[in-house]
């Protein structure tokens, strides 16, 4: 028979508590914030002093299952008869498993229904912890899970419908939402179903029919990659632009922008053109001051190989920033990346090789960085674990604003004409369109951009309209409208196809069908033979055309029956089917 107990817990005793005795037992009694009287048992905590003991509102069943174990689960009632009657149904539930009417996981089921929802999702991310995901994904399904459970309010288990889900999901379309956005709150919603049903919380997936939405067909960002020449003047900016901004130069504001009496002046914006002139105006302002000049000297140098790393390896931002000088070889035998699996996005971990070039000026910079005193004391940003001396760039959080003035001050437009967008991600992007337009395998650009599908590699990361589409055209032959196909063209003699190189190799007779009996007139022509070929057994098959009623001579008759003889072979013994010699 079970049993209903409230669970009991004890806190510090309240400082406006009364104490005293009933039945031998001491009590507190004071007043709540909300006024009310309160009173609760006293007893004596770990460390002596005194503690209230305080109760559930809500009571515990204890019972022994199917399996004959004994568990205590919580009823979610605060009425003693609610509760009674929810204990009565998991001894109900019970006694069917021990009669093998229901099975042991069904009932376990069951007992997690009236759990709340907030428990089970608190477990679930701790189970996500425990796998290793990554704090941001923690963080991400944490919030979208929670926000569409408690708009949907699902208060349980049993709650959780398809059909809410798809309401909730249709709302958010016409509010604006993205439809990856969309997928991203589904598939939060739907992996915690799935790990319900993993760990015998739920029998199935109440999600399993709720579909994704098109992503391509709403795709809100969609990034562009850059050419050769608008990454040349972007390193060319993000090398110079940091001291170039000490050398603007004031101007004075249109009367529209005048925002008070003093807002008169403003730096002019630096164009890519007139970027040499900001930097020597800035070396002969910082004159006095040439520690500050050589750090941002060191500022531009380290930011225009963050760009250049990132374009000739394909590494992710987070990536870059997580690695360490430990983790760049470079030997005799080659240089790479090692990139750490913890630190990658799909957790495998990768040896990414770098080019010559890029090696040498990466040794020579971080020589020349040893010999900087201000490196020290620079914020670690992306890897935590590792000292400014031992990261190998210091990656800024912002780094995609201060892309979008470089790009501003490159002249390189963010946005183009398709609508197509640039960040810092793109630069993965052009990395990917570059391979391909260097004319790489689609499986060796693949491995390099390190994904799990080539279509992600080659419809995704690959920009159609720096392909080289015209060029791959014009190599496809030249068909002239006016040309005579009986006067050979240079192609034709290249590929040996022409009258003079046919005759030579060719055989004087098209080949056989593969059919014995009557022999085709419609599809061979003979010629006149000398005397001499008679004689030799060999006919010019090119210029007569033969048919049922040519008229022939005898040796052209004889000539012709010897040619239908070898093309057409009859075997001696038609059982055997084997042709004569």
């Amino acid at each position: 028979m079970g049993s209903l107990r409230r669970k009991t817990a004890t806190r510090p005793m309240p400082g406006s508590a009364e104490l005293y005795q009933r039945k031998g037992q001491q009590f507190a009694r004071w007043l709540d914030k909300a006024g009310k009287k309160r009173t609760a048992r006293v007893t004596t905590g770990r460390d002596g002093s005194d503690r209230i003991v305080v109760e559930s509102g809500r009571w515990l069943a204890k019972y022994r299952d199917g399996s004959g174990i004994i568990r205590e689960v919580t009823t979610g009632c605060k009425d003693k008869d609610a509760a009674r009657a929810m204990l009565t149904q998991m001894e109900r539930r019970a006694e069917l498993v021990r009669a093998n009417v229901m099975t042991a996981a069904e009932e376990t089921v069951s007992d997690h229904q009236a759990v709340p929802l907030v428990e089970h999702l608190d477990t679930y991310i701790r189970s996500l912890k425990a796998k290793g995901r990554s704090d941001r994904h923690v963080t991400d399904t944490t919030r979208q899970a929670r926000q569409i459970s408690a708009d949907c309010v699902f208060r349980t288990l049993r709650d959780i419908e398809a059909d809410s889900v798809e309401q909730w999901l249709a709302d958010k379309l016409d509010a604006g939402m993205a439809a990856r956005t969309r997928n991203s709150y589904l598939q939060a919603l739907r992996g915690f179903c799935a790990w319900c049903v993993g760990s015998k919380r739920l029998a199935a997936d109440p999600l399993r029919k709720v579909q994704k939405a098109d992503e391509r067909a709403d795709r809100r960002r969609q990034r562009r990659s850059m050419t050769e020449v608008e990454l040349q003047r972007l390193l060319y900016v993000a090398r110079w632009r940091p001291l170039a901004e000490f050398g603007r130069v004031s101007v004075c504001k249109l009367r529209s922008d005048v925002k008070g009496k003093r807002d008169t002046w403003q730096k002019a914006p630096l164009t890519f053109d007139g970027i040499g002139a900001a930097v020597a105006l800035a070396r002969e302002s910082l004159c006095d001051n040439p520690e500050f000049i050589a750090e941002l000297e060191y500022r531009g140098r380290e930011r225009e190989l963050i760009y250049k790393t990132l374009v000739l390896t394909g590494l992710r931002k987070g990536e870059l920033a997580s690695l360490t000088r430990c983790q760049l070889i470079l030997n005799g035998d080659g240089a790479w990346l090692e990139l750490k699996a913890r630190d990658e996005k799909n957790r495998e971990g990768a040896e990414i090789p770098i080019r010559a070039d890029l090696a040498a000026e990466l040794r020579t910079w971080l020589q020349e960085r040893d010999t900087a005193a201000w490196v020290a004391v620079l914020p670690v940003e992306g890897n935590t674990e590792a000292t400014a001396g031992d990261r190998l760039f210091y990656v800024p959080t912002g780094l995609l604003r201060i892309l979008n003035r470089d790009l501003e001050a490159a002249g390189i437009p963010k946005v183009d004409d398709r609508g197509r967008t640039l960040d810092v991600h793109a630069v993965r992007h052009t990395f990917g369109t570059l391979l391909s337009k260097g004319g790489v395998a689609p499986r060796t650009a693949q491995a390099a951009l390190r994904h799990s599908k080539i279509d992600l590699t080659m419809n995704v990361y690959t920009d159609p309209r720096l392909l080289d589409v015209a060029g791959a055209i014009n190599t496809l032959p030249a068909l002239p409208l006016d040309s005579n196909p009986n006067q050979p063209t240079d192609a034709v003699r290249a590929t040996g196809t022409d009258e003079a190189t046919r005759t030579a190799f060719p055989p004087t007779f098209p080949p056989g069908t593969g059919q014995t009996g009557q022999f085709r007139s419609s599809a061979v022509t003979l010629a006149h033979t000398t005397d001499s070929d008679s004689e030799r057994g060999h006919v010019d098959v090119t210029s007569i055309p033969v048919t049922k009623k040519a008229s022939l001579s005898l040796a052209d008759n004889e000539a012709f029956k010897r040619a239908r003889r070898d093309l057409n072979p009859q075997p001696p013994d038609r059982q055997s089917g084997a042709l004569t010699n």
